[in-house]
């Protein structure tokens, strides 16, 4: 009765456990620690200098400062959110989120 109930544990640990990797892996909400852009919910590890670690931040909405992409593992500016474009009108001007 044990190794019936122990070979069925096994069944079903080899038939579960390769779905676990495909299952969304939990995401950092904003101000939580973090060490990598890919950790956070909104795709934004900010750096903080006075803390000398990171923390997770949203996104950059429209007409604030930005970094056109993510370089690296945190930032010292997010990009744009969703639908929105990170570009210069003025070339004396930082980048800004924009609606195109």
């Amino acid at each position: 009765m044990a190794a019936a109930l122990a070979l069925v544990a096994v069944i079903l640990a080899g038939a579960v456990l390769p779905l676990w990797s495909a299952l969304p892996q939990y995401k950092k909400k904003i101000t939580d620690r973090c060490f990598h852009h890919s950790e956070c919910y909104s795709g934004c590890c900010l750096m903080d200098l006075e803390s000398r670690g990171a923390f997770c931040a949203p996104r950059a909405r429209i007409t604030m400062i930005c970094l056109p992409q993510t370089k690296g593992a945190t930032n010292i500016i997010c990009p744009c959110q969703v639908g929105l474009t990170c570009i210069s009108k003025d070339l004396m001007c930082a980048r800004r989120c924009h609606m195109i």
